[in-house]
């Protein structure tokens, strides 16, 4: 298992890597050929569970998952991948076009449900889906990064102060609330206004929101 592979392919593109993981031998080994010579990397794992004891030691990546293995099936690991805050995008495979099944799974977030075995081009098409929502993600990560180190510049008061004006309280309101003069908010508000570079109070609200992302 190579943890320390580069997020770049050699001609500069993002690397495109799937963990496949199925219990069956001959699916793994034609899955990862079929995979490879689509121009993906691929990591294939034995069943669920082996899978779920290394991911957290994995980086962010698209998921082939078998619907039906021992112990650990294939919904089993994607409530688990949940349960943890990993969301990056699952794709089911199963042997059957088991109707009740692939609604779960769709409604618990997966990209899509496929009946092996998968045309190539569908493949594609699903795998392309998933790494595009993974790079949305990853937009949306760094900007919630950004905007909590922009968060993080407030003082204690300035903080309680962004809460009240964030809940659509007046200033009179917070100043009650906080034990000053609404005079000591406007500035409170000037001063957060200046630490997070916004230019209205509307650019304030939307640091805040992609911080809760």
């Amino acid at each position: 298992m190579d943890k320390t592979a580069s997020a770049m392919d050699t001609d500069g593109r993002p690397r495109r890597l799937v963990h496949l993981v199925d219990d069956d031998l001959a699916v793994r080994r034609s899955q990862t050929v079929l995979l490879k010579s689509l121009g993906y990397h691929v990591q294939a794992w034995v069943d669920g569970d082996t899978f779920l004891k290394a991911v957290s030691f994995l980086g962010p990546s698209c998921i082939l998952l078998d619907l039906s293995m021992p112990h650990s099936d294939g919904l089993t690991v994607q409530s688990e991948l949940t349960r943890r805050g990993i969301d990056w995008p699952v794709i089911f495979l199963s042997g059957t076009a088991d109707i009740p099944q692939a609604v779960a799974a769709v409604r618990n977030g997966a990209v899509h449900f496929l009946v092996k075995p998968a045309p190539p081009n569908e493949l594609v098409k699903v795998l392309n889906r998933g790494f595009e929502q993974l790079a949305n993600s990853r937009t949306r990560s760094a900007g919630a990064t950004q905007a909590k180190c922009r968060l993080a510049r407030l003082t204690t008061r300035e903080t309680e102060v962004l809460e009240g004006l964030v809940e659509g309280l007046p200033n009179k309101s917070i100043a009650y609330d906080l034990g000053v003069s609404p005079r000591t908010i406007e500035a409170h508000r000037a001063k957060i206004m200046r630490k997070l570079e916004a230019t209205s109070f509307a650019s304030v609200l939307q640091t805040v929101f992609e911080a809760r992302q």
